[in-house]
């Protein structure tokens, strides 16, 4: 007898860490396509996840057996800060549609993606997976933050009542191929190189906000796709899950600078502007439960990563989200 038809539903299919899943799937001899599954990457040209007869509609037509679920409204700072209940309603309706049709249809799995911004504005770091719920989020986006911490609100409610196995992990900040390169609304790495492009392209100095000693944790989208996919099939708890790079691996601003201005074959002028804000020196998160889980995993070089996710900018200049 051939296996029974595993219907995979990656909801945000189209974004940075859906398009990387995507990669993995048909690229990766470890991670990828297993026979019998059928993965639908969905959009939100396919349904808006915040009206509940469109998500049903999406359910009755794929009858997912598992889901990896990334849908999500977000936004930069300025965007929450001004709009926080907005931030807040939509993303609860997208994950009370998409985990109550899970149960509802009676799909096997769900695994979630959170932030790390739900973890509380005030802590002690290393940040663990025992933390989330031990104080209020950042002010800027508590809309969007106590909106991530209701889906390992609902996963447990939905485990203990109906016995669904539902769960969530928690990446820290994510980049590679298919990023969103705008130079505001962007995230550090995408907005840097976009910045270093046009540097390039101009004939003028490459200049980045503050003195470039803050820390942070970056994962490569191909191996929180990875990860992502582990987790689907290996990770047997409720409780959310980080997926991070280890602590040692912390790299500061300045390093980012610094490599994308090797990756991207810079000469000119290359400076800090210490006039400007650092932001949070760190907030370094713990991988040990991860790594206690899946031992065996390899991370790619920052630097490799990096260097990558240039040269896809680099092919892609003219059509990316910039």
């Amino acid at each position: 007898m051939s296996p029974a038809k595993s219907v995979i539903l990656v909801t945000g299919g189209s974004g940075l860490v859906g398009k990387a899943i995507e990669w993995v799937i048909e690229n990766d001899p470890k991670y990828g396509k297993r026979e019998g599954e059928e993965w639908v990457f969905l959009t939100s040209k396919d349904a808006n996840l915040v009206d509940p007869a469109a998500t049903k509609a999406v359910f009755e037509k794929y009858r997912p057996t598992e889901i990896i679920h990334l849908a999500a409204k977000v936004g930069g700072l300025f965007g929450n800060m001004a709009a926080n209940l907005d931030y807040f309603r939509d993303n609860l309706l997208i994950n009370d549609n998409v985990l109550h049709n899970a149960k509802e249809f009676g799909v096997k799995k769900v695994v979630s993606c959170l932030s790390t911004c739900v973890f509380p504005d005030k802590t002690s770091y290393p940040i663990d997976e025992t933390m989330v719920h031990l104080g209020p989020p950042h002010d800027s986006n508590y809309g969007y933050s106590h909106s991530k911490r209701m889906v390992d609100v609902m996963n447990r409610a939905y485990n203990d009542q109906y016995g669904c196995n539902f769960t969530s992990v928690i990446p820290t900040n994510v980049f590679g191929p298919h990023d969103n390169f705008h130079l505001v609304n962007s995230h550090v790495i995408p907005g840097l190189i976009h910045k270093c492009y046009l540097a390039q392209q101009n004939g003028t100095p490459f200049i980045m906000s503050g003195t470039g000693r803050p820390l942070r944790q970056f994962i490569y989208s191909r191996d929180l796709a990875r990860l992502f996919v582990w987790s689907l099939r290996e990770y047997k708890e409720i409780t959310p899950l980080i997926l991070s790079v280890p602590e040692e691996e912390e790299v500061s601003i300045k390093q980012v600078g610094d490599s994308i201005v090797n990756a991207m074959g810079y000469t000119g002028d290359y400076k800090f502007d210490t006039t400007k804000a650092d932001g949070q020196y760190k907030k370094t998160a713990s991988n040990k439960k991860l790594m206690s889980l899946n031992p065996d995993f390899k991370f790619t070089p920052f630097d490799v990563a990096l260097n990558e996710t240039v040269e896809w900018f680099n092919q892609n200049v003219d059509s990316i989200r910039k």
